[in-house]
């Protein structure tokens, strides 16, 4: 007759899992989409752990839609194809060459990445962009800018058919124009424009930063729309952290639940802000 030792980390696991059920339970059968970018992209073994995660999300069923980003990859394959971009007020102006290099990254390197990794930890995955389906019909943003693209309209039919099927949808930010054009679009604003057609209950965007952070420099966990728009207004939110809340405000208008900007870099980010008190970001709500 074997013993058992119960090993204190072992006892720690079970009550963890123990004091998920309740988180479980209140995401069965949600829509959250997740903006991946930043750090999580940035190695295999982030990769390999942001992949279990969207896996045990649908394991206790929730319906998880990942969209990415790829600015790095890009830039490195421009550098490779001594392709120089033009700035307009810090913005890369997207021409015809530009844009072809764009689309080749991110539906073809990144976005299978990202699907083969979903599809190795056990998951279901196919990977598309926005111009498949018609699911993201854009309008060019500003002509100084070139192929880069706002969405206009949105047909979330296919994504709905995948969740459906049991298959986790990986989206690279790209759209349809209304001529045939192809538009490189950012990747918060198509995440958001994504959760938004979706009513997506929640829209994480994972970054490189803890989350929006009050003139002190610390995290607050959670901000109301005019909370936002004031702290625009006086400076507290500036730089990259504005488009990302100006993403939150315009995804729930459009009827996503609440979103969530949060840490990449931790570990299980995702997981933390879903199943556990502490969360992982600055949440955002109506």
């Amino acid at each position: 007759m074997r013993t058992q030792n119960m090993n204190r980390d072992w006892i720690a696991t079970a009550r963890t899992l123990s004091s998920a059920l309740p988180y479980m339970q209140r995401y069965t059968g949600a829509t959250v989409v997740i903006k991946l970018g930043g750090h999580a992209m940035g190695s295999d073994e982030a990769m390999e752990e942001f992949a279990r995660d969207v896996v045990l999300m649908q394991m206790v069923g929730i319906q998880p839609v990942v969209v990415h980003g790829g600015g790095p990859m890009i830039n490195a394959m421009l550098d490779k194809l001594e392709i120089k971009s033009e700035f307009v007020n810090g913005k890369r102006v997207t021409d015809k060459a530009t844009v072809e290099v764009v689309e080749m990254v991110l539906s073809g390197t990144v976005n299978k990445r990202i699907v083969q990794a979903i599809n190795m930890a056990g998951g279901k995955a196919v990977g598309l962009s926005g111009k498949d389906a018609n699911l993201m019909i854009c309008d060019q943003t500003n002509p100084d800018l070139g192929f880069v693209g706002t969405p206009s309209y949105m047909n979330p039919t296919v994504l709905q058919d995948m969740a459906a099927n049991g298959t986790i949808p990986v989206i690279a930010p790209l759209g349809a124009g209304r001529d045939g054009e192809t538009f490189n679009v950012n990747g918060d604003t198509a995440a958001g424009a994504i959760a938004g057609a979706l009513k997506a209950d929640r829209l994480l965007l994972l970054t490189d930063v803890s989350g929006v952070k009050n003139k002190d420099g610390e995290v607050i966990t959670e901000l109301s729309a005019q909370m936002i728009r004031d702290f625009i207004e006086d400076g507290t939110i500036a730089g990259g952290m504005i488009p990302k809340t100006e993403t939150a405000l315009d995804a729930i208008k459009d009827g996503v639940r609440a979103v969530v900007i949060l840490d990449g870099r931790a570990p299980n980010a995702c997981l933390l802000e879903l199943f556990t008190d502490h969360g992982a970001g600055s949440l955002i709500r109506a």
